[in-house]
């Protein structure tokens, strides 16, 4: 080893060795050995921790896809973004596209603080903490389209009638800023334009546009398709940026959106936390009344709820019937959905009216409104057998429990997967149907609202530590009555500190790698 060292340092006196011993000009020195290429695929560079800082130093624009590789939106994406790149390639060699698979990185992952699968993100001038996230575009021309506006000044200056109307009509909507002087309220319209590159935004404080435009102060318009759909006061510090976002995007989509495969990835892209569903099917008598009353109502909370409507008759909504637990009883149903909290409401009108509508917002936005949690009967026999049955009223009481270790199989009577287990669940309580300290339990979940239990592909498995409030270990091994024995029996041990927890209360070392809430969006 010493002898290896002393060589390295050899190496590096070399050079004035060489100098000083009088080897001329005229002999050259060894040349650098170049880095082999980032590896490529369809155009897009094949990026991960090792060569990234790399990517970003020879790169000055970069579009980064964070995928995971069996995840059908990721899949349908990189069909997308490669033929963008593709053209990219060809006409601006200067941006590059690249991707990174989050089941192999969970470095970058954890860094970017990636959530949803696939993300996208911008990355100029080799600024790796300050990316610009590319949301909502799903398609190859709309890639094209985000790019080039997101590479030139985000807003313009409007000196004329004409420029307004030639920025209004670019695009099916427009932004435009009206302001008599420079301020705050500027600035913060600057910062939006930013952060919304996928719009054309415009700013005016010539008089002759105020007068043609009908605006008397300082004024953000909305325009779409040409026409005038909203007008909101500007004020300094009375305005920031996240509200004025939030507003302008609301008006991407219909004041009313149907749910279905193209609009549910920018429904979640719009940032409003606050989402009213209507089940009903579009072919019954009814359904142009209740349509019509539906978009009256949504016009007064547009920026605070965004109004969804799921045909009850489309098969391919099922899975968000199950999640909000909508059966064809219900229908026609009113739901809202907190996306922070997940937290559910159910509109206690059976009508579905304007009147009723706005009093059901209202008590939800004023914080009266309670969550609704449903839940089966508790059966009279249901700790008569090995395997107990929990519903809905009886889950926390059992779940956590002070003195037991309980694992629970959250199931779907309907499925395949899940029959198939049954059988081995009824086996693995058996096993343990005279332990001290744990109890086997089941659960359906497609008719019992767990709120501290995220939905997952059923079956799954969640294992309650004794003397816990909140605590949730999610099982993720092999369903075989061998794994689940030897989980217990790792669980069941007395731990010498309490594992860290996540907000919602899940244990953080034992999570999957996509046990989070962007989960169920993906499933819905």
């Amino acid at each position: 080893m010493k002898t290896l060292w002393l060589s390295f340092i050899m190496l590096l006196f070399l050079p004035s060795l060489a100098a000083e011993d009088g080897i001329g000009p005229k002999e050259t020195k060894p040349k650098k050995a170049r880095l082999p290429k980032i590896k490529e695929e369809n155009n897009i560079l094949v990026l991960k921790k090792s060569n990234f800082d790399r990517a970003l130093k020879e790169t000055k624009y970069l579009l980064v896809e964070f995928y995971i590789s069996l995840s059908g939106p990721s899949q349908t994406l990189a069909e997308e973004f490669a033929k963008a790149a593709g053209q990219f390639k060809k006409e601006a060699p200067g941006i590059r596209f690249g991707k990174v698979d989050v089941t192999e990185q969970k470095d970058m992952k954890k860094e970017f603080n990636i959530q949803e699968f696939p993300t996208v993100k911008f990355f100029v001038d080799g600024d790796r903490k300050n990316p610009i996230d590319c949301k909502g575009v799903r398609e190859a021309s709309a890639f094209i389209t985000w790019l080039r506006r997101t590479n030139r000044t985000q807003h313009c200056s409007i000196n004329s009638t004409d420029q307004a109307e030639a920025i209004i009509n670019s695009e099916d909507l427009a932004v435009i800023g009206f302001f008599e002087r420079h301020g705050g309220a500027v600035e913060v319209f600057y910062e939006t334009a930013r952060d919304v590159p996928e719009l054309p935004f415009g700013v005016t404080t010539s008089e002759e546009v105020f007068v043609s435009y009908g605006i008397r102060e300082n004024t953000i318009a909305v325009f779409k398709k040409g026409k005038p759909v909203h007008n909101e006061v500007s004020e300094d510090g009375k305005q920031n940026k996240v509200d004025l976002t939030r507003l302008i995007k609301t008006f991407t989509m219909d004041l009313v959106t149907e749910y279905n495969l193209e609009t549910s990835v920018k429904i979640f892209d719009v940032p409003v936390e606050n989402h009213i569903l209507m089940f009903t099917p579009k072919n019954s008598e009814t359904f142009n009344k209740t349509y019509e009353d539906y978009e009256s109502a949504a016009v007064e909370f547009r920026g605070k709820i965004m109004f969804i409507l799921v045909d009850t008759n489309e098969t391919r909504n099922g899975r968000v019937f199950e999640y909000f637990r909508i059966t064809e009883v219900d229908v026609p149903a009113v739901r809202i959905l907190n996306l922070t909290s997940d937290a559910k409401y159910k509109m206690p009108a059976d009508e579905v009216t304007v009147e009723n509508l706005r009093s059901f917002c209202h008590s939800y936005l004023d914080g009266k409104a309670k969550p609704h949690v449903p839940s089966e009967e508790i059966p009279e026999d249901w700790d008569k057998n090995p395997v107990k049955v929990l519903v809905g009223k009886n889950f926390n009481r059992v779940a956590f429990n002070k003195t037991k270790n309980v694992f629970v199989m959250f199931y779907a009577p309907w499925s395949h997967d899940c029959r198939k287990l049954l059988p081995i669940w009824d086996e693995l309580g058996k096993k343990y149907e005279n332990h001290e300290n744990i109890v086997i339990a089941k659960i359906d979940f497609t008719a019992n609202d767990i709120q501290l239990v995220m939905l997952d592909r059923y079956p799954f498995f969640r294992f309650f530590p004794v003397g816990s409030n909140n605590q949730v270990v999610v099982y993720d091994g092999e369903y075989t009555l061998e794994a689940f024995a030897e989980f217990l029996e790792k669980q069941s041990k007395p731990k010498v500190e309490a594992t860290e927890k996540t907000p919602s209360g899940e244990s953080k070392e034992d999570l999957t790698e996509e046990e989070t809430v962007i989960k169920q969006k993906e499933e819905l």
